[in-house]
């Protein structure tokens, strides 16, 4: 079962998946730390060969991708509509459920064993088993900017040989809504494709208006063709290779294709002549568009024109992605390695669509006109396979992932594309949207949707991160009006008590909750401080002030309203019971992972040190509380906690306290929760205990004990009730393979928390203070994004000396002030800059005393050295 922390119900409604989840007790067991880190190999690529045919597998670019098994067959997969998320897409619709390739007879995959599979930056390798004196090696590669992409298969032979190579292909031309639980359903919206063979390619067609209130006329292409002409061809209802005749998904364990398929096949056939102990690449290119033909044919002509070049252009791409936040970890090589793959999965979540009909479905209920066209959408996908589109959530915690990796560009599309989407679906109320499809199709978070609390009151807080990260006073300007927008509406419209706290769904949905939630209020009171800052920015100072002092009022009651105290340690996880309406803020106890909120949001005020919003003694307590096994488990945060529950079940774990809470636990660990975790532990300095989460997301995505696809940071880590892993599960029952979001646990931790990287570069200014981890010595990073430039930062503790050296060589004009986090209880002897005694001061902060120097604007490197007594 998917079930994401930002969603719960409203993604699962219609989906019908509750029962796919087994609450099973117990804990995962896997080889010891240090073992797993000497099997992981350096470097730009990282293969397995155990359980092919069991892995998923990606290969992404920003208008393509396409969803296979690590053993290269395809199998159907995903749950939003049922067995039909896999295979071939260029967004908004599906074009093939697969290609499958044999080798004189021999279909790689099935008969040509799967040896091993390779993720590498940009793309992935297969090497199959020798079939009839041949070895084939597949690449499979999908260039940026191109509604195609390519798979090169690499034939070996011992001598001189000719190949008879079939490629077949099932075509799926496919919305990426309706979904299979929706109304209408897309067994009612697809059409019946058709299958034709023209100039050396297999096309495929849909056309027509499916028979549907307010659908429109569409016509989807997809071409299937190799760099070379065939010598035979066929078409019919099939071609599946290996997986023909197919098992349609019902009951069965594994399936080949759902009830909604309507698709046709065809086959094209080649013959290759291998010369001996040499080795021949045949490209093969599958292209596809929603606007006929003419564009899919131009789409594939690109693709063959010149595959070689267009592999060689993806990896230098890749490398360029690779060389901003070049990270140095002697300490923890393993969260380093995390550092570079969490970069390249950004860079793999962009995603691009154009002409993006948006439509309120208000989940999936009704499917109306559109309200209006947004021109061009590129934003970061959530997830794959089932949520690759664009959502708020998502977006604003994996924007401080962003902006750590220096991917600027991308976070600022999926802002521009989050507010326009939500400007045409909700009449420019400032709401944000929760969930927009790649057709537009805006599954929830309307006006009347009650929830997206959270989500428009994070959006300010996302904006004033880029603003201050890349100082683009453009996008500063384009964003503003929006934001103050996104507050009021938050204010003014949510608060219907009128008691100060917003009401409406957030994070979690989970039922028993009150009307106020907890993380809603933490990012609202985080929004008005962000949105006073931008507004201070813009010389705003009416809605500068009307915001802090509105986010003052309710940092003043936070602690009274929201701590729920006794010995749960913890903040209630939300206020105003609906069944008990007299007692307007009486605090809810149910142990979900947003009680963490508290201590990862950091609060910007004029004139004061930034710092999270709990108190340093709650939070530490707090944090201590979130660390026992009622909390965390081997791979992280749980979504919920147990102890004392009146629940059905009772209480199916250890209790760290003595309420009784209303709700069953919910033993189930995402990256997100685990890495707002991580974040809330770097926030108040406590690295040692922060390793243990930054450790459980970097071994979800790099332990070949644990991953299900190399490299690639999943959306659930095994948990006791997530029992079995993906692995284990059906293809149609899958969490998400790759999900951008838990990046935000990694490279937030160690850019802004352990380098201390804290820029403000609207303003031309600049923080570096770093905090090595207990027991590290040393922490490095080079080339981090700052506005048109970047800076290097090397920091060393030794002894009684601590060392900051920051290189700002590539920036122009800012003001840079350099310091260091003290030792808890250390005393400082001397400060010296650039090996001269300077001024510096001490300041008490949630991290601990910093010692700061105000080094100036200027350029190259700066060195303090403090010496402590």
């Amino acid at each position: 079962m998917t079930v994401k922390p930002d969603s719960g119900r409203r993604r699962r409604r219609g989906i019908a998946l509750a029962a796919t989840l087994a609450l099973a007790a117990g804990t995962v067991a896997v080889p010891p730390a240090q073992a797993r880190e000497k099997r992981q190999a350096p470097g730009e690529e990282l293969t397995t060969s155990t359980r092919l045919a069991d892995r998923r597998s990606v290969v992404i670019g920003d208008r393509f991708y396409a969803m296979s098994t690590a053993d290269g067959l395809y199998p159907a997969a995903g749950w939003h509509i049922t067995g039909e998320m896999g295979g071939f897409w260029t967004p908004p619709v599906k074009l093939l459920d697969g290609v499958w390739f044999g080798v004189n007879g021999a279909w790689l995959g099935k008969q040509a064993r799967a040896e091993s599979h390779t993720v590498g930056y940009g793309y992935t390798r297969t090497r199959y088993a020798e079939s009839g004196g041949v070895r084939v090696e597949r690449t499979d590669v999908v260039p940026d900017g191109l509604r195609a992409g390519l798979i090169g298969l690499t034939f070996r032979a011992d001598k001189k040989r000719t190949v008879r190579l079939d490629v077949d292909a099932h075509s799926e031309l496919m919305t990426a809504y309706p979904w299979g639980g929706t109304s209408p359903n897309q067994g009612v919206y697809n059409l019946q494709d058709t299958g034709a063979y023209e100039d050396g390619a297999l096309v495929f067609r849909e056309r027509g208006k499916p028979p549907v209130d307010n659908a429109s006329e569409h016509d989807f292409a997809a071409l299937v063709a190799a760099d070379r002409k065939p010598v035979g061809h066929r078409l019919g209802p099939g071609h599946r290779g290996p997986q023909e005749p197919p098992v349609i998904c019902q009951d069965a364990d594994r399936c080949d294709d759902s009830e909604f398929g309507k698709g046709t096949g065809g086959r094209l056939t080649y013959e290759v002549q291998v010369p001996a102990g040499r080795s021949v690449t045949v490209w093969v290119a599958v292209a596809g568009s929603d606007r006929g033909d003419a564009e899919a044919r131009a789409a594939l002509r690109s693709a063959l024109r010149d595959p070689e070049g267009l592999l060689a252009r993806k990896k230098a791409a890749r490398r360029a992605v690779a060389a901003n936040t070049v990270v140095d970890l002697p300490g923890d090589r393993l969260l380093q390695r995390s550092i570079e793959w969490s970069k390249q999965n950004l860079a793999d979540s962009a995603q691009e669509a154009r002409d993006l009909r948006v439509r309120v479905t208000h989940e999936g209920k009704q499917f109306p006109a559109p309200k209006g066209v947004v021109a061009r959408a590129r934003w970061l996908g959530a997830g794959w396979p089932d949520y690759p589109w664009l959502f708020g959530t998502d977006g604003e915690y994996t924007a401080f992932a962003s902006v750590a990796a220096g991917q600027f560009e991308n976070i600022k599309a999926h802002l521009r594309a989050l507010r326009d989407a939500s400007e045409i679906a909700n009449d420019r109320s400032g709401k944000v949207v929760h969930e927009v499809v790649s057709d537009g199709s805006v599954y929830f978070g309307a006006n009347d949707d009650k929830g997206n609390t959270d989500e428009t009151a994070k959006f300010p807080s996302a904006v004033a991160l880029v603003w201050r990260w890349t100082g683009d006073r453009r996008f500063l300007d384009e964003m503003y009006d929006f934001t103050v927008r996104n507050m009021r509406y938050v204010t003014e419209k949510l608060d219907k008590d009128g008691d100060g706290w917003p009401e409406g769904l957030g994070n979690v949905e989970r039922t028993g909750m009150g009307e106020e939630k907890l993380d809603n209020n933490v990012y609202t009171i985080r929004g008005l401080r962000d949105l006073a800052d931008l507004a201070r920015a813009k010389n705003d100072t009416a809605t500068a002030r009307w915001a802090d002092e509105r986010a003052a009022r309710m940092e003043k009651a936070f602690d009274k309203t929201w701590w729920k105290g006794g010995d749960t340690d913890q903040y209630a996880d939300s206020i105003d019971d609906p069944n008990d309406p007299a007692n307007d803020n009486a605090k809810l106890f149910q142990r979900h992972w947003i009680g963490v909120t508290p201590m990862d949001a950091q609060l910007v005020r004029p004139g004061q040190v930034t710092r999270p919003l709990a108190d340093d003694k709650r939070a530490h307590v707090a944090l201590a509380k979130r660390e026992e096994e009622c909390y965390t488990g081997e791979f992280g945060l749980y979504h919920t906690g147990t102890g004392p529950t009146s629940a059905e079940g009772g209480n199916k774990g250890p209790s760290c306290d003595s309420a009784v809470s209303t709700v069953q636990s919910e033993r189930v660990i995402y990256s997100l929760g685990t890495g707002i975790m991580a974040v809330a532990e770097g926030n108040f300095g406590r690295l040692a205990q922060q390793r243990r989460y930054t450790t459980a997301n970097a071994r979800i995505q790099l332990d070949p004990d644990v991953y299900e696809m190399p490299g690639a940071m999943p959306e659930t880590a095994p948990s006791p009730d997530f029992d079995p892993a993906n692995i284990d599960r059906k293809l149609t029952e899958r969490s998400m393979v790759l999900q951008a979001w838990g990046a935000y646990g990694t490279l937030w931790p160690v850019v802004r928390q352990q380098l201390g990287v804290d820029p403000d570069m609207g303003r031309n200014r600049l923080e570096v203070v770093p905090q090595i981890p207990p027991g590290q010595s040393r922490v490095a990073g080079r080339s981090i994004r700052l506005g048109s430039g970047s800076v290097d930062v090397a920091a060393e503790s030794r002894g009684k000396t601590l060392r900051t050296v920051v290189n700002t060589a590539r920036l122009d004009g800012v003001a840079l002030r350099i310091g260091h986090v003290l030792p808890s209880g250390a005393k400082v002897a001397s400060v010296t800059l650039d090996g001269r005694s300077v001024a510096y001061s001490v300041r008490n902060t949630a991290r601990g005393a910093e010692v700061v120097v105000d080094a100036g604007a200027r350029r190259g490197a700066s060195t303090l050295v403090i010496t402590l007594r």
